[in-house]
């Protein structure tokens, strides 16, 4: 029996839920109920597709969608938020941050000749502490807990621009830049 519809149920939650976000106020328990489910979804859905040995080229792009599709309801729905809670100069910080990420891109584009974004754990401990902004909306943390996560994205950013400039080859799984079991 081809079990490819669970893993994709789970990514099709992720899908739904961005949808249903924008019709739901933020903050609100029904955004923030929603908002988890999207995350958990994220966070599971491949595991469980390797656990049945259920990928598919469908699922990998289902997930894509669902993951650009979350993104940009979340840019529509938080950023007025953010931009209302938080400092300038914290904006002029994820400038820097993104254009130091740019500037690994580019470096991965010159060597690789193609989009090169690598999976490391500074860069899934960056996207998690993203995930977790919106929930310190309206507490006084909110920008302390913003200055930390630009100080990640920073080294993660920072991280994978030496990676790409000094490793032989890509590996969009290599963990860190002490790992090498892959690439030796």
């Amino acid at each position: 029996m081809n079990k490819t519809w669970i893993p994709n149920a789970v990514t099709s939650v992720r899908l739904v839920g961005a949808l249903a976000i924008l019709f739901l106020p933020v903050p609100s328990a029904a955004f923030f109920t929603v908002y988890t489910l999207c995350g958990l979804s994220d966070v599971v859905d491949g595991s469980i597709a390797r656990l049945l040995h259920a990928e598919s080229d469908f699922g990998a792009k289902l997930d894509s969608v669902a993951d650009l599709t979350f993104y940009a309801v979340m840019l529509i729905r938080l950023l007025p938020e953010l931009v209302e809670a938080l400092p300038s100069w914290i904006w002029l910080a994820v400038a820097a941050v993104l254009m130091l990420r740019l500037c690994a891109y580019l470096v991965a584009a010159l060597r690789y000749h193609r989009f090169a974004a690598m999976h490391t754990y500074l860069n899934k401990l960056t996207g998690f502490c993203v995930f977790l902004m919106p929930y310190f909306l309206g507490h006084g943390a909110l920008t302390v807990y913003c200055m930390v996560v630009c100080g990640i994205g920073s080294l993660a950013s920072l991280e994978e621009f030496i990676i790409h400039a000094y490793s032989p080859t890509y590996n969009a799984n290599r963990k860190s830049i002490f790992w090498k079991k892959q690439e030796a």
